[in-house]
């Protein structure tokens, strides 16, 4: 009898043990699965909500890269396990004109329409992220001539330009301002890699996290392009007692409840 009642307690602290390992292990998995925000994934990748659903960690994208520049998230890195990414600031993506990683993908995780101009692939279509200049701490801003970043830039003079602006200070020397055009930027990071400051002042991250959205609210009255956003636009009315009322009448008299 009593040997039976220690089996059930030893069984019962086992169970409750396991129990309580699994519940720390999916806690860890949810933990890296919900991580940071800020990981750059390879060419042609869908949205992450999206690619996460969607990819199946295969390792194929990692293999076919032949700089090594891809890897697969490892437990503890904070990142989805087994998925895909790259840091550019150790070795950025070096714009592989066939894309080797984009056509292994089995579950169209990357997607080589979103990468290809009239059915060829063009690397030059990827928007794996946006470069962002830390203007306080690039020396190019305190007037120290640095173009690293603008010559790393496989799109020179268009996804990074250099502005050309007066010092003050000297009144001799002018500014040479790195400036990213975030419609034309890859986000491969070759600027974060070359940047010469020892925490780089330009830096890549995800689109979606540095990018605002404008909306239907305002749009570029001169630009027919931009216009064609509101082409599906429907008119919205307010009325308040200050727009049933007359101009003339408005003018004569001002009272806050009417707004």
């Amino acid at each position: 009898m009593v040997s039976e009642r220690r089996k059930f307690i030893l069984g019962s602290v086992r169970s409750a043990g396991l129990l309580a390992l699994g519940g720390l292990v999916w806690s860890a998995y949810v933990d890296e699965v919900t991580a940071s925000k800020l990981i750059l994934r390879p060419p042609g990748a869908i949205k992450e909500k999206d690619f996460l659903a969607t990819c199946i960690k295969c390792g194929m994208c990692v293999e076919a890269c032949p700089y090594d520049t891809l890897v697969l998230a490892k437990p503890g890195e904070n990142k989805p396990l087994g998925t895909p990414y790259f840091e550019p600031r150790n070795i950025p993506c070096y714009m592989c004109t066939d894309i080797p990683c984009v056509p292994v993908c089995p579950t169209g995780a990357l997607d080589e329409k979103s990468v290809s101009t009239d059915g060829k692939l063009d690397i030059n279509k990827s928007r794996m992220g946006v470069a962002v200049v830390d203007t306080k701490n690039c020396i190019a801003f305190w007037g120290i001539q640095c173009d690293a970043c603008y010559r790393a830039c496989p799109l020179l003079d268009e996804a990074i330009s250099l502005q050309y602006d007066k010092n003050s200070r000297t009144g001799k020397h002018a500014f040479l301002k790195p400036i990213v055009d975030s419609d034309i930027c890859t986000g491969c990071g070759l600027c974060e890699h070359a940047c010469v400051t020892k925490e780089a002042a330009i830096k890549v991250f995800p689109r979606e996290v540095v990018l605002g959205k404008v909306g239907d609210f305002y749009v570029k009255g001169w630009d027919k392009k931009d216009q064609q956003r509101l082409k599906n636009a429907k008119e919205i009315k307010t009325k308040t007692r200050l727009s049933e009322k007359k101009a003339l009448d408005n003018l004569n008299s001002f009272n806050l409840e009417d707004f």
